[in-house]
């Protein structure tokens, strides 16, 4: 016999200050509760039933009426929450949002004003209203950004947050000063789209000096984080259709911008050596592009190894295809020193082969490396670049152009400054030593609160680990979202692995963020995270 839950509707409509929308949940459907209910209260929203404003009844009167466990409602909730169509403040309540996609796309009701009426009588209804294009719907389903913070406090465990309480804000503030008192009006006018002349200086001869990356400053093409490298490659490099390696799991950011570029996502599956090369010519032999973090792959942490880097190096140069290299979290190694960039090793390599140096550097100019400041520095920055080949020079820098012409002048020239001074590789120091007192904060509270429930997955570099959990049944929905869904409702950030795959994802990982938080941060936030592990029943 079918079970079907639903309030009565003869019930009272409210609980606990909130409203209670009636939501038939079928549990003999295949569909989880969780889906069932997301499924019912946007489709409620979407159609004006609840107003925008309107204040939700509590997670736990939701439960209690509709007869479900608490973290189905939760999860129901989050899936709300990250669409948009609910918001949500710790202790506050609930509340379906006051701005919609749909409500600004239908026709206005009864209660328009006259002046509204008789402005749409002049006009002839449209056929079909305006809509996404398929490429602009793809570009919307991922989903880059997480919950916001309002408080500005660092929340565990938020990952790919770097430790911004030992920055030297008053040092940066001197620098910054010092470049307005030095240039004053020319630093408000246009600038090179290709970036600074000064600091592209500065960022060649510390890549080189670092990551042993092979350039001159014409190369370096400065850009608003690694992000809008990212993007323009993508359009550079890609037709729509084209084939890409991406990593699985991996970076949704850079997700993001190939499917905004119509790329043909190809996941090729990361292990303990990297990206598997031998996996990624089976899967995408046509592949025009290649993406890879081969010196700290993110979420899993991996580093690509010698053998797979001249694989994948000699495939590239077979089949023509470009490899965009993410250079991340290179300098937040804690053990051993990181492998040469791939830049470097593809003209080391030709060079080991007979080449002349001119000749070896003609042929490796398949390789894009990009950098970042966001996670060094700061991410409000807004400083990144990539170094390319120079037949690939002239189109970045017009493309830059395009895109929002140059990044601020005055950010540039204080960060030039930053690092002539010798002030970025102090700091760089120092956020490396913090790093690893931090990393080995969270093995010792995991070790200490978590009794076994979580095992940390192996990391030799970042700002972030990954999580197994141990133990927990499955229940209407899976354990990673449970505790996450939780997480959220709790006020912290804990993003479950699934969230960086595009096929079928492990149900039990969960990715923690240590690199923002003090060690007492960390200490308290795994102690909320045993109590959130003992509600789900995964203690």
């Amino acid at each position: 016999m079918t079970d079907t839950r639903t309030r009565s509707p003869a019930r009272q409509a409210t609980r606990a200050g909130g409203l209670l929308p009636i939501v038939p949940l079928d549990a003999s459907s295949a569909t989880p509760l969780y889906d069932q209910l997301y499924a019912g209260l946007r489709q409620r929203i979407v159609d004006g039933h609840l107003v925008p404003g309107t204040r939700l009844a509590s997670t736990r009167a939701f439960a209690l009426d509709l007869g479900v466990s608490r973290f189905t409602v939760v999860t129901a909730f989050s899936s709300l929450i990250a669409e948009g169509y609910v918001t949500t403040t710790r202790g506050g309540g609930t509340f379906v949002a006051r701005t919609l996609p749909e409500q600004m796309m239908r026709v206005p009701r009864r209660g328009a004003s006259r002046a509204r009426e008789a402005q749409a009588a002049r006009h002839v209804e449209p056929v079909g209203r305006p809509t996404l294009s398929e490429r602009g719907r793809a570009l919307s389903a991922v989903v880059i950004t997480g919950p916001r913070n309002r408080t500005g406090e660092p929340r565990p465990f938020r990952p790919r947050r770097p430790p911004l309480d030992c920055f030297p804000f008053a040092l940066w503030a001197r620098v910054v000063r010092r470049q307005w008192r030095a240039f004053q009006y020319e630093l408000l006018d246009y600038g090179d789209p290709a970036g600074y002349r000064p600091l592209r200086e500065s960022i060649a001869a510390h890549v080189a000096a670092t990551r042993g990356v092979r350039c001159s400053a014409d190369q370096v093409v400065v850009t608003s984080g690694a992000q809008q490298a990212f993007d323009l490659l993508a359009r550079l490099l890609l037709d729509p259709g084209d084939a890409v390696w991406i990593e699985e799991p991996g970076y949704i950011d850079l997700r993001g911008a190939l499917v905004a570029a119509g790329a043909r996502l190809v996941p090729v599956p990361v292990d303990a050596d990297g990206l598997d090369v031998a996996a990624g010519i089976r899967l995408g032999p046509d592949a025009r592009v290649v993406c890879v973090s081969p010196s700290h792959q993110y979420p899993m942490g991996s580093t690509l190894s010698a053998t797979r880097r001249f694989a994948l190096l000699s495939w590239a140069e077979r089949a023509g295809a470009w490899i965009i290299e993410d250079d991340y979290d290179s300098y937040f190694r804690y053990r051993g020193r990181p492998l040469p960039a791939l830049q470097t090793l593809d003209a080391e390599r030709h060079r080991a082969n007979g080449a002349t140096t001119r000749q070896a550097a003609a042929r490796a100019d398949r390789v894009v490396y990009v950098g970042t400041f966001s996670k060094t520095m700061f991410p409000s920055l807004r400083l990144g670049y990539c170094v390319v080949p120079d037949a690939l020079v002239d189109a970045v820098v017009n493309a830059r152009a395009v895109a929002d012409r140059n990044s601020p002048l005055a950010d540039q020239a204080a960060l030039a400054a930053f690092i002539d001074g010798g002030h970025y590789d102090r700091h760089l120091r120092r956020v490396r030593a913090t790093c690893v007192e931090r990393y080995e904060a969270m093995r010792h509270h995991v070790a200490r609160s978590l009794d076994g429930a979580v095992v940390l997955a192996p990391s030799s570099a970042g700002t972030h680990m990954v999580g197994w959990l141990t133990r927990g049944a499955r229940d209407d929905s899976p354990l990673d979202v449970r505790v996450s869904a939780a997480a959220t409702e709790d006020g912290m950030v804990i993003f479950p692995l699934r969230r960086y795959y595009l096929g079928p994802p492990p149900d039990n990982g969960i990715v923690l963020g240590y690199g923002g938080l003090t060690p007492p941060l960390i200490g308290s936030g795994i102690r909320r995270l045993a109590r959130i592990l003992e509600r789900v029943g995964a203690m």
